[in-house]
């Protein structure tokens, strides 16, 4: 397969659908009996992928099935789930733990590894040392959206690959730099977008459109720069593909690739995000703040809003690190926002706790 290819297949069956797509890849030709393989899903909760936030088990069925076909058995799933998550509770509920069973290939948590310190323009990246020492990454991210970076797909896929502290630090450092700078450190050699299911509001899942699509590709910037393009956006407002391109990750001129599509389509053109993110974000003040207490507020707000109660929430709602030293009138989420008028304990709270305190501190009954 070359650099500057995108191979697409259409439809709903994954398994399938993948060993149709490796097979006009011939991704055997570059792999060594020797090579430890590992397979990486995004597995960030314990949801079903048909919500839309997780790869479907059965895609990394059909990858470990075709795989086995061409008699390469060194294989492991590696995942480490976002901070207040459990990697192995999310390899259990998402499928995972059956598929190792069934297939005997070793699940590995992340979150749990050993980590070697990788630097890049001195910028210092914990990173899982089950990723490095792998002689050949498969990364299965989720076609989908982001509350954060507007989408979330191969080179972001590779957080999963740091410390839970590491993770915490990038949204410190504002997410787009230090993930460009992650995928110079660690390579990915083959790409397989799940476009299944995709919630293309939010990474967290819950409103999954049916895109009925996998892809496959070997450059990162390549592939996460046409998946933008699908929803609406350009490279300049997903800022760490710039970045990535600009330090040679990869290339992010899709348009100039080669693209083949193994059949006719067979699904609905993708919608684009709802526009409820910028609605739900506009009550919020965010400062430094991590994907998983950020996601759980984001909820919260969507279940009030279902409820017909949004406008009842007092604002801003302050959340994440930069909070840490501040005293401040209002409500706070999470632990690094103790000097708040009023604050929900967590790092990060449950979605259904947060959704509880603000409707507690409505405007109407305060």
């Amino acid at each position: 397969m070359k650099e500057n290819q995108i191979f697409i297949n259409y439809g709903a069956q994954a398994r399938k659908m993948v060993k149709e797509l490796l097979s006009e890849i011939k991704i055997e030709a570059e792999l060594k009996k020797e090579y430890l393989i590992a397979l990486k899903p995004n597995l960030i909760n314990a949801t079903k992928s048909q919500k839309g936030a997780t790869t479907d088990p059965e895609l990394v069925k059909g990858v470990i099935e075709y795989l086995k076909e061409k008699d390469f058995y060194n294989l492991i799933i590696m995942e480490g789930s976002w901070v207040g998550e459990n990697t192995k509770n999310a390899f259990k509920h998402c499928g995972y733990k059956e598929v190792s069973q069934k297939y005997e290939v070793p699940l590995y948590d992340l979150q749990k590894d050993d980590y070697i310190t990788k630097t890049y323009q001195n910028i210092n990246i914990e990173i899982a040392a089950t990723a490095l020492h792998a002689d050949y990454i498969i990364n299965l991210p989720v076609f989908k959206g982001h509350s954060q970076t507007k989408i979330t797909c191969a080179l972001k896929n590779m957080k999963g690959c740091i410390s839970n502290s590491e993770k915490r630090k990038f949204h410190r450092q504002g997410l787009h730099k230090p993930i460009a700078y992650l995928n110079k450190l660690i390579t990915q050699d083959l790409i397989i977008v799940d476009g299944i299911y995709g919630d293309l509001d939010f990474e967290e899942g819950g409103s999954p459109v049916k895109m009925n699509r996998i892809m496959a590709a070997k450059d990162p910037v390549l592939i996460d720069s046409y998946v933008a393009d699908l929803m609406g956006y350009s490279t300049s407002e997903v800022e760490y593909i710039d970045i990535a391109d600009q330090i040679g990750v990869g290339k992010k001129d899709w348009k100039q690739a080669e693209i083949r599509e193994l059949n006719q389509k067979q699904t609905v053109k993708i919608e684009h995000a709802t526009g409820n993110i910028k609605k739900y974000a506009s009550k919020i003040r965010a400062k430094d703040v991590c994907s998983a207490c950020y996601g759980s507020l984001i909820h919260a707000l969507k279940k009030i809003d279902e409820r017909g109660k949004l406008e009842d929430i007092p604002t801003p709602i302050k959340i994440g690190q930069g909070f840490q030293e501040e005293e401040f009138k209002g409500l706070g989420i999470g632990n690094c926002c103790q000097g708040a008028e009023k604050y929900i304990q967590g790092c990060p709270p449950s979605a259904k706790n947060v959704t509880n305190f603000l409707l507690k501190n409505n405007k109407r009954d305060n």
